[in-house]
């Protein structure tokens, strides 16, 4: 009988032990629970999180878009700052070449682009993000009565061009090719904004812009139906520049410029599809 008592008193000492040992973990769960929850951040939200700043050089076309799409990008992800140089895009490549400390670069055309790439300095292969063609500004009122490609070329017309290296420049010979026309400019510009300019202070009775720059100027210029610019176009590429400190946030910003939200913008200001 005392065997069976000290196996019975060992058999209810074990049971309380367990018991309490169950208690000791359940608490110990209870806490950790308590500790992980409340105000903690998850892991996940805190490493999606896109933080830096970015330089980006982009064509003088660009500068109104661009200025918009960088204000929203900034908006989308509010740890991120981009700031622009905005220049004729063939100024633009021999800053970069020269190793500007820039982290994109947004080009009118696919000929500069590829300066760069040749250089080795874009990170990957650039994605075209639009389109752009020519247009004849006028100051308002047109007082010079241009009515076309022709009148350009006609004697006492002042006439404000892009320098042939520059993307609207090389766009305008192709045109004068193609139509056997030739301009006689009083003055050759690095960037499609100072044509814009010129012809918006009167300094000029017609400049060769693009159609966006036209759209952008509002009432200052006006427009003169261009038909032949329909057969030159020229492709907007962008990318990433080797070396881009913040590379995460350069390519985030590419992504963005060709997505919904950048290409939105584009189609407001006038640019094409690519």
């Amino acid at each position: 009988m005392r065997a069976t008592h000290a196996v019975t008193g060992a058999g209810h000492r074990l049971r309380v032990l367990i018991g309490a040992t169950a208690f000791a973990a359940a608490t110990l769960l209870g806490v950790t629970a308590c500790s992980s929850g409340g105000d903690a951040p998850a892991p996940a939200a805190s490493t999606s999180a896109l933080s830096g700043s970015i330089t980006v050089f982009a064509a003088a076309s660009l500068t109104k878009t661009f200025t918009e799409i960088g204000a929203d990008f900034e908006k989308a992800h509010p740890g991120t700052t981009v700031s622009f140089s905005f220049a004729g895009s063939s100024d633009l490549v021999s800053q970069i070449k020269e190793g500007a400390p820039a982290d994109v670069f947004a080009s009118a055309d696919q000929t500069n682009m590829k300066k760069v790439t040749d250089a080795g300095r874009a990170a990957g292969v650039p994605v075209d993000f639009a389109t752009n063609v020519l247009a004849i500004a006028v100051p308002p009122g047109n007082p010079a009565k241009i009515t076309g490609w022709n009148d350009l070329a006609k004697p006492g017309v002042k006439v404000v061009v892009c320098a042939p290296q520059v993307p609207c420049g090389a766009a305008t010979v192709k045109v004068e090719q193609s139509t056997g026309v030739t301009l006689h400019p009083v003055s050759q510009e690095s960037a499609v904004t100072d044509v814009l300019g010129k012809v918006s202070s009167g300094e000029a009775d017609a400049g060769i812009v693009y159609v966006t720059d036209v759209k952008g100027a509002g009432s200052s210029v006006e427009s003169v139906p261009f038909p032949e610019a329909g057969g030159v176009m020229n492709v907007y590429p962008i990318s990433v520049l080797k070396g881009a400190p913040d590379s995460k946030v350069a390519d985030a910003f590419v992504t963005y410029v060709t997505g919904p939200e950048g290409q939105k913008v584009l189609s407001v200001a006038g640019f094409g599809k690519p």
